[in-house]
């Protein structure tokens, strides 16, 4: 089996990261980003399931993922998956969306999965401009028609002040988590913050979030530990920073969750180049 590769680089210009996988078999778990993710499937089969809902999908089907869209997946074929995906921050998305629309607002994609979708030849194309550094605003161009489409044909008309909000109990714990994130958080603290029960808590906040409150709070420590590798302060302070009980533990979680290494990457942050290519072993 051919070895698994890994690149992801940082296009100054747009702002976005460009993620490159070839040849992996790995599971990730349940868990949300804090960014848009518009990705797509050059090989393999995988078995996904965000909010709540199971899809298989194939090569040629492009993958949605709105900011806090809970999702896992693995490989169901015992074959490799090569995937490129952009991830594309919230107010970069705003600034997108304001100047396509005249307003500001987030939108919400309303579908996870688009099957066998010509969105694919776009958003490959657009990769690869950023994975080459190129510099041509045709890779503007070609971003701003994307979310253009994106918006028109699948997006919630509904901007996000109007959206629906979760259940006040829900929303403070999300609150509690998000502003605690690197401190020892107990169930019993939770229940005690909201005065419910912890197992009707656990099942509420389940099933409006589509991911257990311990797994929303490791994705919370994730999401900050991010933004402190980008800033180049070293995974060991990082770990103790956002709550991780060692640097084990954080590095172990990071590429389950993220399919890299911390040390990985920080280096796309490093002034010398803005992308590398890394082997699968990583580094610890």
């Amino acid at each position: 089996m051919a070895k698994e590769v890994r690149t992801v680089c940082f296009d100054k210009k747009l702002k976005i990261e460009a993620y490159c996988f070839k040849g992996i078999m790995q599971k990730f778990p349940n868990h949300f980003h804090d960014y848009y993710v518009l990705g797509f499937i050059e090989k393999g089969k995988r078995y996904l399931i965000c909010k709540n809902q199971e899809f298989i999908t194939n090569a040629g089907d492009v993958i949605i993922f709105n900011p806090r869209d809970a999702h896992t997946c693995e490989q169901v074929d015992g074959k490799t998956l090569d995937y490129r995906s952009l991830n594309i921050p919230e107010n970069i998305m705003r600034q997108a969306v304001c100047e396509i629309t005249g307003r500001e607002y987030l939108p919400r994609f309303t579908q996870t999965v688009l099957y066998q979708s010509e969105l694919a030849t776009s958003l490959r194309e657009l990769h690869l401009m950023i994975s080459k550094e190129e510099s041509d605003f045709k890779k503007e161009e070609l971003f701003l028609f994307l979310i253009e489409q994106l918006i028109q044909e699948y997006s919630d008309t509904v901007p996000e002040h109007c959206a629906q909000e979760p259940a006040s109990e829900i929303q403070l714990v999300c609150e509690f988590l998000e502003s605690n994130y690197a401190k020892t958080i107990t169930l019993d603290q939770l229940s005690e913050l909201t005065k419910v029960s912890k197992y009707h808590l656990l099942r509420s906040f389940t099933k409006q979030k589509g991911i257990s409150p311990y797994s929303y709070l490791e994705t919370i420590r994730i999401g900050n530990a991010k933004k402190l590798l980008e800033q180049g302060i070293p995974p060991m302070e990082v770990a103790f920073q956002t709550g991780f009980s060692d640097q084990s533990h954080f590095s172990n979680f990071f590429k389950r969750m993220i399919g890299l290494t911390p040390k990985q990457y920080m280096k796309i942050f490093e002034p010398v180049t803005e992308s590398h290519l890394l082997d699968g072993r990583g580094e610890q």
